[in-house]
């Protein structure tokens, strides 16, 4: 269920009530005073935000020099508190010129009050976005002489961005050129034996957008995801094309995606934001391509030397190449001295993280690499603890690569007031 807050109390760091709101009866006006009781003067502040005292709970946050806690009496969503202090700490932000802090809601305790009456009613959230409110709640708050001046926007219309119709874009873009960048981005979070084999393997992919489009345009976007291609082909009454499709486990969407139509026809529609922004995000545990293979050997020579071996095979198509290739190889703490031998790049100790970095600056596919050392490490008469030898650690980019296999088989751009030229670049 939702927030269902009870009441929500700002703090300073003595435990005085600087403003508080009550939203429901079921908690007395009291509560404050077990949240300094229980929690601030027995130290507990930094061990868990969420404490459970009687039968309420309490949810608090530290930002700058004020506690925000929010008061519960059944079971809600944590998360949901969270983000909810997070995006109101925000908004009284884009008021008062950047400063959240005690001096800063002594200052503007009226329109404070006029805020938490808009942004929650009767304990549920409600609309927090700082373009909407400025609508129709215009008093400026108490700036401070060091906040920035707030930029001059055009005024968006107010009766439909307040029924939430589209909440973040505003009416009245034009560009000269249209245009649209669409990118997908992957990490792979990958346990591999020292044979080689693996243990577990999962990608996590988001795929990220930048607009500059007049008007309201409307967007649909075509992935080879295999409950989308069975639902399109259901919907034309013809069989399903014939090639790779993939399985998403988890998916979020940006709040400008149509959730109903992507229900009933598996199709991502949407009016993007004006600017970059971040369109959905993925989780794949199946059928996942794996871009490189690293082999490793370790062998400890005695108590004061250790051999490493690691070779990084590229398994991607052959005209295809890796940007910025970075290998951790995790070493004791008291290693002293290292010798490398690389066939590509240039390897290094970095003493802070306890790693043998190695980098390469272009991998081709279908190619391999090594890299050999031997780490002296520092002698001592105690008996040292056993090397746990944690993960070997890569980062990379791959242009042109998916380790998931996801791909993007088309974008649809409708623009009413279609005049300038469009153009569309994916990657």
């Amino acid at each position: 269920m939702p927030v269902a807050a009870s009441a929500i109390y700002f703090l300073n760091l003595r435990g005085d009530v600087l403003i508080n709101r009550l939203y429901r009866d079921d908690v007395g006006g009291n509560m404050v005073d077990a949240f300094r009781t229980h929690i601030m003067q027995t130290k507990e502040l930094g061990t868990c935000p969420v404490r459970q005292i009687g039968g309420c709970s309490f949810f608090y946050m530290r930002i700058s020099n004020v506690y925000i806690v929010i008061v519960v009496s059944n079971n809600a969503n944590v998360a949901c508190a969270f983000k909810f202090v997070v995006e109101a700490v925000a908004l009284f932000r884009s008021y008062f010129g950047g400063a959240f802090d005690e001096d800063a809601i002594r200052n503007n305790f009226v329109l404070i009050y006029e805020l938490l009456d808009e942004i929650m009613d009767f304990g549920y959230p409600q609309n927090l976005s700082p373009e909407i409110l400025k609508l129709y709640i215009t008093q400026e708050g108490v700036r401070s002489p060091f906040s920035s001046k707030p930029t001059d926007r055009p005024v968006p219309n107010a009766t439909l961005q307040v029924t939430g119709a589209v909440g973040w874009r505003r009416e009245g873009l034009v560009y000269k050129k249209n245009e649209v960048f669409l990118d997908i981005v992957e990490s792979v979070n990958l346990l591999m034996s020292s044979k080689g084999s693996v243990l577990r393997c999962d990608v996590t992919g988001k795929i990220l957008m930048k607009c500059f489009l007049s008007g309201m345009p409307d967007l649909k976007l075509g992935l080879n995801d295999k409950i989308g291609l069975e639902k399109e082909a259901q919907l034309k009454s013809r069989p399903t094309k014939s090639g790779k499709s993939i399985e998403l486990d988890d998916v979020t969407f940006h709040q400008c995606v149509n959730l109903t139509r992507f229900n009933s026809e598996k199709t991502v529609s949407f009016v993007p934001p004006d600017g970059e922004f971040e369109l959905m995000k993925y989780r794949i545990t199946e059928g996942v391509n794996l871009p490189f293979k690293v082999l490793p050997t370790i062998k400890e020579l005695g108590r004061s030397r250790i051999e490493v071996n690691v070779k990084v095979k590229s398994v991607f198509g052959a005209k295809m190449f890796a940007l910025g290739v970075v290998v951790k190889i995790p070493v004791p703490k008291q290693t002293a001295k290292t010798n490398f031998t690389v066939t590509s790049g240039r390897a290094k100790y970095n003493a802070s993280i306890d790693c043998l970095v190695w980098k390469i600056r272009k991998f081709p596919g279908q190619t391999e690499s090594t890299l050999s050392a031997e780490v002296e490490l520092i002698s001592t008469i105690t008996e040292k603890k056993s090397w746990t030898r944690p993960p070997i650690q890569m980062e990379f980019q791959v242009p042109m690569f998916t380790a998931s296999g996801l791909r993007v088989r088309f974008l649809k751009v409708s623009i009413a007031t279609y005049r300038s030229p469009f153009s569309c670049i994916l990657s």
